[in-house]
């Protein structure tokens, strides 16, 4: 696959991906190497990354929980701890291996540590790869408040390799493609339409999919990189969905939703919305809920958990001035940005999720 440029970095493919990093670190010649990962990404997928790898340099393994939980300052501390204690200094390379909250936590841990040390971005779930691998975000959540503390910083290069999703769950595999069916809704229809029609999903049919995302990520963020404006439309079904997240998250008698399940839910309401405020065609929302409901198990939403989850819109990264921000749809790929919606209305998009 054609490599993308973002920025001043490649996002590279399988075998070349590993030729292009093996190629970086014989010239940047690294003090250590520092791989970062989660239990799970040190089980199934170092012993792939470490067969690729060739290097003389000293390589050390740190390892943290897994889990959105676990995104937060509290690791960042302890990590920065491990790397002062491993010795690590401003000519080391941190390896990122994982999924968004290795990526996003990792660029913030490096990109801190002594004002800024290298770091390789390796994408090992689908959601990560379509989602995480451009744009230069890092960062970590405030408690349940998703990716409050962060900074924009780019990788030197992004690997994406997809023998890794063959280490994922199914429902993992599934929260990615909501950000593939959000490209589709908002960018390019073909995307869309294929998604329409999956029969079911596999490896081997979402491939060039992933391609095609990162490259409308890419697309999108160069063009505005610090979200002053087209950039967010990538924000279509977060803003809903970041508080039924967060919400489910900090639930102790709910299960926590993966991202791409909680984005689901906020396309299917804010779709809703727009129907309501912006005239998106009825058929085009009957669509959406159809599609997404056939992809994504129902989430019990109680009447009872509205209160909490509206009052966690306030703290949305989009809001300006208290005032929460929505961007919504009045056709597929026609979108109107910093749209005021009612508490009302709300509800009511809540309501139709839950018909």
């Amino acid at each position: 696959m054609t490599p993308i440029l973002s920025n001043n970095y490649f996002v590279n493919f399988n075998e070349d991906a590993y030729r292009k990093l093996n190629l970086f670190i014989s010239e940047d010649k690294p003090s250590t190497i520092f791989v970062l990962v989660d239990e799970n990404t040190n089980f199934h997928c170092l012993p792939i990354l470490l067969q690729e790898l060739e290097t003389e340099a000293e390589i050390e393994i740190i390892e943290i929980e897994a889990g959105e939980v676990n995104k937060n300052l509290d690791t960042c501390s302890g990590l920065w701890h491990a790397l002062t204690e491993l010795g690590a200094d401003r000519k080391s390379l941190m390896i990122n291996l994982g999924g968004g909250v290795i990526t996003d936590l990792g660029g913030f841990v490096a990109s801190t540590f002594k004002r800024g040390i290298s770091f390789v971005n390796i994408p090992t779930t689908l959601l990560s790869m379509v989602d995480a691998s451009v744009g230069g975000k890092t960062g970590v959540d405030l408690g349940v408040l998703k990716n409050q503390i962060g900074l924009f910083s780019d990788p030197k290069m992004v690997l994406i390799d997809s023998r890794y999703l063959e280490t994922i769950s199914d429902r993992e595999l599934r929260s990615g493609l909501a950000e593939i069916i959000k490209y589709g809704i908002t960018y390019d229809l073909n995307l869309w339409h294929e998604i329409h029609n999956f029969e079911q999903i596999n490896i081997s049919a979402i491939n060039n999919l992933i391609h095609r995302s990162i490259e409308i990520k890419n697309e999108v963020v160069t063009k505005d990189p610090k979200e002053k404006g087209l950039r967010k439309i990538l924000n279509f079904g977060h803003t809903l969905g970041h508080a039924i997240e967060s919400y489910f998250l900090e639930s102790e008698d709910k299960e926590s939703l993966t991202h791409g399940e909680a984005i689901a839910i906020g396309m299917i309401t804010e779709a809703f919305i727009s129907q309501k405020l912006l005239n998106f065609p009825s058929a085009h929302l009957k669509s959406i809920k159809e599609t997404i409901l056939r992809i994504y198990k129902k989430a019990e939403i109680d009447v009872l958990d509205y209160e909490g989850i509206i009052a966690l819109l306030i703290h949305d990264k989009k809001n300006v001035g208290g005032q929460v921000n929505f961007v919504l749809l009045s056709n597929f790929e026609q979108y109107k940005l910093d749209c005021k919606v009612e508490k009302a209305l709300l509800i009511d998009a809540l309501n139709y999720y839950n018909a």
